[in-house]
Formats: C-alpha cells, sequence, structure tokens
C-alpha cells in the first residue's frame, strides 16, 4: 500500500500491477458473492458483513477502507488488517457487482477444519468467488521478521507452484507445524480456498512471486 510504504512504494510496483491484473480476474467473474478471507490471529475474528470499516492507524497512516459500499449498518468491530487490505484492493477497481462479505480465518485452524469451511463457502450462493490474503514465511533472509530460515525458501516454492497450478490436494497438504515455524500466515487461508475449489476444476495462474523485506509475497488466479 503506497500510503503506508511511503518513500519505499515504488519497490512493491510490480506486486500491486498483478494485484489488480488478480482483481481484474475477480470482476471479470461476476460472482453472486464475494467473501474475502485472510489471517486474524491464532483463533480467527468470524464474520464480518458488508459495509464493516477498517483502518491503517496502527501503521501512522490517517486511511480508513470499507468492505464493500456501506449499508448504514454500524459494526461491532473493526477488519482485521488483511481483510482491511482487501477492502483497499477492492475499492482500487470500484468493486460493486455483488455483495461482499468477510471472514478472519484462525491461522492454527487445522486443515481438515479449513476444508470444511471451504466447501460451505462454496455453497452459499451459485457462483462464488474468493479474495483471499496471507503471505509466505517471513523468514527468507536475515532482515526478515523471523530471520533467515534455509527451509523458508524451498517452502515458499512449493507454495508458488501448488497456487499457480491450482493444485487444491497440494494446499490441503501443507505442513502446518512447519508453516507455523516459518512464520506464513497464509496457510489457513489458503486451504480454505482448497476446500472451496476442490470440485471446480479450475486451472491457475501465478502472477507474482518475490520476497522483498524477506516475506514471501505471492500473487496467484484461479478460474
Amino acid at each position: 500500500m503506497p500510503e503506508v510504504a511511503a518513500g519505499a512504494a515504488p519497490e512493491l510496483d510490480a506486486a500491486r500491477a498483478a494485484c489488480r491484473d488478480a482483481l481484474g480476474v475477480l470482476v471479470a467473474a461476476r460472482p453472486d458473492l464475494l467473501v474475502v478471507l485472510g489471517p486474524a490471529g491464532e483463533r480467527g475474528c468470524g464474520s464480518f458483513p458488508q459495509g464493516t470499516p477498517g483502518s491503517f492507524r496502527g501503521f501512522g497512516v490517517d486511511l480508513e477502507v470499507c468492505l464493500g459500499h456501506a449499508t448504514g449498518v454500524v459494526p461491532e468491530r473493526e477488519l482485521p488488517l488483511s481483510l482491511a487490505v482487501g477492502a483497499w484492493l477492492l475499492e482500487r477497481v470500484g468493486w460493486a457487482d455483488a455483495p461482499v462479505e468477510g471472514l478472519g480465518v484462525g491461522e492454527t485452524l487445522g486443515p481438515g477444519r479449513c476444508t470444511e469451511v471451504g466447501r460451505q463457502i462454496g455453497g452459499r450462493a451459485g457462483r462464488v468467488a474468493l479474495l483471499v490474503m496471507g503471505d509466505g514465511s517471513a523468514c527468507r533472509s536475515v532482515k526478515a521478521p523471523g530471520y533467515l530460515d534455509e527451509r523458508a525458501a524451498p517452502f515458499d516454492a512449493e507454495i508458488a507452484r501448488a497456487l499457480g497450478a491450482a493444485d487444491a490436494a497440494a494446499v490441503r497438504a501443507l505442513d502446518t507445524g512447519l508453516a507455523r515455524e516459518l512464520k506464513v500466515s497464509g496457510r489457513a487461508p489458503w486451504q480454505v480456498l482448497a476446500g472451496a475449489a476442490e470440485t471446480a476444476d479450475l486451472t491457475g495462474t501465478l502472477l507474482y512471486e518475490e520476497a522483498p523485506y524477506g516475506v514471501g509475497y505471492l500473487v496467484a488466479t484461479w478460474s
């Protein structure tokens, strides 16, 4: 997000361009329901209705977002950071085509439960789209949040391969313990995606894969 990155914003121009391309796929899909999901701490924060606000005040930035269009209902809580970033992305493309909901996923949620949640989401409407947020490892360099771990790059490479191939089985098989050790925030949200897509026969495209600041960033589409 340029507003947060400030002077360092150009370093992630390619990542933002990939995100715009991915959002273009979502818009073109014309779903009946869009669910934005992402990591939300150890236990997760549950569901967030359309119109839920979010902010980036925690980064010292006076920037607020809204999940979809405002509904006039005052939600009980704000979006967690991952969903606030998702809402920011949707605002960039002027999303207004379908109802939007948010789901905060607990980062310790097991693969079986993630798959079950995904199946439930997939059955919510005739055409359901997901905007799935989450980082790869945070251990790709000595300056990374988790310092350098030699296991991180191979783990991220397998994530990139699985997401780029829309390989739901491989995503479900990601090592939960290793993901936790490598500070992979996206493991549970990706496995929810795999549950939602397990019978959909989708094709994947990997749009971006880098490790700025020692954190694995990936952008992919399944369609």
